[in-house]
């Protein structure tokens, strides 16, 4: 199972930008490739909701709700996948979380929090 870490979250204002990362561990580098990754996010009281997808094969999507604000990458080499958000909203601030998922596994990392505020 994968062990994700996220990190780049922060506080900032609204209109800022963010660059979130999530780094997989060393014992999955040599089948990285395969898996399909993922950012989730969750707000206080509120469902954990999918923000952005990219497949093993680089294939990128992103929520309505982001649209043009948000880039998910990866990048295979250094086994990282990247969340470029840009022009910030405070309806952004939530705890985001990296997904790894290849077949029947689905791992999670620990979560790196957000929040836009003024």
């Amino acid at each position: 199972q994968l062990h994700l870490v996220e990190s780049g979250g922060g506080s900032v204002q609204p209109g800022g930008s963010l660059r979130l990362s999530c780094v997989a561990p060393r014992s999955i580098f040599s089948v990285f490739t395969i898996y399909e990754m993922a950012w989730y996010r969750q707000a206080p009281g509120k469902q954990r909701e999918l923000v952005a997808v990219i497949t093993s094969s680089g294939s990128a999507n992103v929520a309505d709700s982001v649209k043009g604000r948000f880039t998910i990458s990866r990048n295979n080499s250094r086994k990282t996948v990247t969340l470029q958000m840009n022009s910030l909203k405070s309806e952004d601030t939530a705890v985001y979380y990296c997904n790894a998922q290849s077949g029947s596994d689905n791992s999670w990392g620990q979560g790196t929090p957000v929040t836009v505020s003024s």
